[in-house]
């Protein structure tokens, strides 16, 4: 025969608010009863009233871990009920942040009975005056994640047992507001203990009393507070989209911002090669902003939105990391690699006519070679050694200058176009991308023909009345100074 464990709440106060019945239940219940703590104020008074108790407060004690505490209760909450049915008290409702209880509700190997108690909510509302209606979030101290956190609505952490607990809270919450950002430590609400203090939010750790009955309310936060917030960035693009948003972004289509993608893009690579970190952020926002373009063009056409764009993107992570979210291995980089093509390979529903294709035609020359070369040499059309390929870009030279000597400009044109071929294609069997390549060297080019133009303006003087030797004398002082 299978014996159960009926579960009863002791309400959120005192044992003024305990209903009869289960007040009843508990006087006159002559088998065991447990109690995952004896630190609330009805366990209190009913031990005055004779009732006992045998509490797991030594579980917490040699436990580090709280899942490790809540499976240990379950399991000794089992074992006692294999010879007897058992009572098992808990603080609040059987219902509401209990995990032992959940645990027990999955547990086949007995019956559990749920018997009511005044859930703690009901104080706090009324305690806080708030209306859940307005939006309403309940979460375990003990475990949660940043990302689940909605600022917007109110905000209750319940179980923060101690400081320790409290000051994770505070860390994860600095993270999105400011150390003034006040909040309310509520202790043992809807009893005659109950206290309500407002401090500041650095402060949540460091207050004098904490225990099983504290909570912590952060009211809805400004709207202006959280701009770093995803979704506050996606109603921005779609105010300036919008019937009254800014004349301009309202015009843009996809290929009237084509451009913009690009200059973003190599501009965060600018800023990349400077190491500047302040600058990466600023650039790689105005790549984000292209993207929030697009899907909010996209979706006021109907056609896709920002919500597509993750999807298809996640989706495809997972999809192509099998090493990582499914059961494949893979413990290189190259392995990964091989792995992704492979599983990219397999993903097309049509083969392509050739192994050339899907190279994007507006992409720059630089990269279409380099890309060109890169799908040829999956086929095994490429040199395993530097040499072979030194000599061609050597080869390719002879040819432009002997081109360039019989003054044939057309032909010129095209061993030239060959001798870029040759480069990229040693670039890249060193592993380097010719067109940050480029794009790095032009950035260089530009700073110190600056500082040649600073150093005439300083001297009143046009660069065209300076002598090549002194324009070279200003180039190299620059270049020192890089």
């Amino acid at each position: 025969m299978v014996n159960s464990i009926e579960i009863i709440g002791l309400g959120a106060g005192d044992i003024d608010q305990l209903p009869l019945g289960i007040y009843r239940k508990l006087i006159s219940h002559q088998q065991s009863i447990y109690v995952r703590t004896v630190d609330h104020p009805v366990i209190d008074s009913l031990q005055k009233e004779g009732v006992s108790f045998t509490s797991f407060d030594t579980v917490y004690e040699k436990n580090e871990a709280f899942d490790a505490v809540y499976r240990e209760i379950t399991d000794l909450l089992v074992e006692a009920a294999s010879g007897e049915d058992v009572v098992y008290a808990v603080p609040g409702h059987p219902m509401l942040a209990e995990k032992t209880v959940q645990l027990l509700l999955q547990d086949s190997r007995i019956n559990v009975k749920i018997t009511g108690g005044q859930s703690y909510l009901d104080a706090l509302f009324s305690a806080l005056r708030i209306d859940p209606i307005e939006g309403f979030q309940f979460v375990d101290a003990t475990s949660f994640k940043r990302n689940q956190l909605e600022y917007r609505q109110h905000l209750v952490f319940c179980q923060v047992y101690d400081a320790f607990i409290a000051s994770e809270v505070k860390l994860t919450l600095l993270e999105d507001l400011p150390p003034e950002h006040p909040v309310k430590i509520v202790e043992a609400v809807g009893s005659t203990g109950e206290t309500i203090q407002t401090i500041p939010l650095v402060e949540l750790d460091q207050t004098a009393k904490l225990s099983n009955l504290t909570s912590v309310y952060i009211p809805p936060v400004a709207e202006t507070q959280l701009n770093h917030q995803f979704y506050r960035l996606r109603e921005v693009i779609a105010q300036l989209r919008g019937p009254e948003g800014c004349p301009w972004d309202k015009e843009q289509t996809h290929e009237s911002l084509r451009q913009y993608l690009i200059e973003e893009a190599f501009e965060f690579i600018e800023a990349v090669n400077n190491q500047d970190d302040e600058g990466m952020v600023e650039e790689i926002g105005d790549v984000l902003l292209q993207v929030m373009l697009h899907s909010q063009i996209g979706e006021d056409a109907g056609f896709f939105s920002i919500d597509d764009v993750i999807n298809t993107l996640t989706a495809k992570m997972i999809r192509r990391h099998p090493h990582v979210f499914a059961e494949a291995t893979a413990e290189t980089a190259e392995q990964v690699a091989e792995s992704w093509q492979q599983i990219k390979a397999g993903e097309k529903e049509n083969v392509p006519p050739s192994l050339l294709s899907g190279i994007p035609a507006d992409l720059p020359q630089l990269l279409i070679a380099e890309a060109l070369q890169k799908k040829a040499a999956k086929a095994g059309f490429d040199w395993e050694q530097e040499e072979p390929i030194w000599e061609k870009l050597h080869e390719e030279l002879k040819e432009w200058q002997e081109a360039v000597g019989q003054a044939n400009s057309e032909e010129a044109e095209k061993e030239f176009g060959d001798v870029l071929f040759a480069i990229v294609n040693l670039a890249r069997y060193y592993k380097i991308n010719p067109e940050i390549s480029l794009h790095r060297t032009n950035c260089k080019f530009k700073r110190r023909f600056q500082y040649i133009e600073q150093q005439a303006d300083a001297q009143d003087r046009q660069l065209t009345d300076m002598p090549l030797e002194e324009l070279d004398k200003y180039w190299n002082e620059a270049k020192r100074m890089e």
